[in-house]
């Protein structure tokens, strides 16, 4: 099989302006990193594809990414899908794939929660059940819906939401490291799965400011860049964060 590195590399080489345009999945695209993916992707001449739970926030997005398209003739699809829902997940996979055909790139796992600060024993189940449902069983719902199609044309990438904490470990919040400790060991997993011409990397963007994190920071949160910081900067977030997949790859093939 191709080593995942270069199976990613091949791709962050054809996202900047003026590549072709692609075809890119964001889950829990309605805020945060996603939302500021997802516009960045759109003022670059790509399709944008995404779900969250919020159709308020959809049809907000919507206009937006009308508004920031470089190529006005590009339709977006945005939808309302739960990503902890098996059922919810499979009917998005469906209708995008009947109306926008496979996607070129997964940018899974924007969509992810984490718990309120506090030791194990002190995280109520449904809070820790929340967290995994959300962070680990969305990814799979997605990869379960998706990927059977994609090995069968045999190309794509997809991209798993990680973080630095899910190759450490912090106080406070262990059931989100869990969550991401497990992304990262299914990344791994599934990457053997797949076949020549496809990858799947684990990406870990760094500190952001988004909700989630002010959630965890609290004020201390603002010292961080923002989701829109993160997109605009260099050659932009998804590059980069690629890019670094690609080395800690490549690390792990030597």
């Amino acid at each position: 099989m191709l080593p995942p590195a270069a199976a990613a590399s091949s791709v962050v080489a054809t996202m900047n302006v003026g590549g072709p345009s692609r075809t890119i999945l964001v889950t829990g695209i309605s805020k945060g990193l996603g939302r500021a993916l997802a516009l960045e992707m759109a003022k670059r001449g790509h399709t944008v594809i995404g779900c969250s739970r919020s159709q308020e926030k959809l049809d907000s997005l919507q206009t937006e990414l009308s508004s920031a398209s470089s190529i006005q003739e590009i339709k977006h699809l945005l939808m309302k899908a739960d990503v902890r829902s098996d059922i919810n997940i499979a009917e998005l996979a469906k209708a995008v794939i009947e109306s926008k055909g496979l996607p070129d790139i997964i940018a899974v796992n924007n969509a992810g929660t984490i718990n309120k600060n506090n030791r194990i024993w002190e995280v109520p189940a449904e809070e820790f059940d929340a967290v995994i449902d959300t962070n680990v069983k969305g990814i799979a719902n997605v990869l379960r819906h998706f990927l059977p199609h994609m090995v069968e044309k045999k190309k794509g990438i997809i991209v798993n939401m990680s973080s630095g904490w899910g190759r450490s470990g912090a106080a406070q919040v262990a059931p989100y490291c869990a969550s991401k400790w497990a992304i990262e060991g299914m990344t791994r997993s599934v990457a053997k799965e797949l076949p020549d011409g496809m990858a799947i990397v684990a990406l870990s963007p760094g500190v952001v400011n988004t909700d989630m994190l002010v959630s965890c920071f609290g004020n201390s949160a603002s010292v961080y860049q923002t989701p829109e910081t993160c997109c605009h900067h260099g050659k932009g977030y998804l590059e980069e964060g690629l890019e670094k997949s690609v080395s800690h790859f490549k690390g792990e093939e030597s």
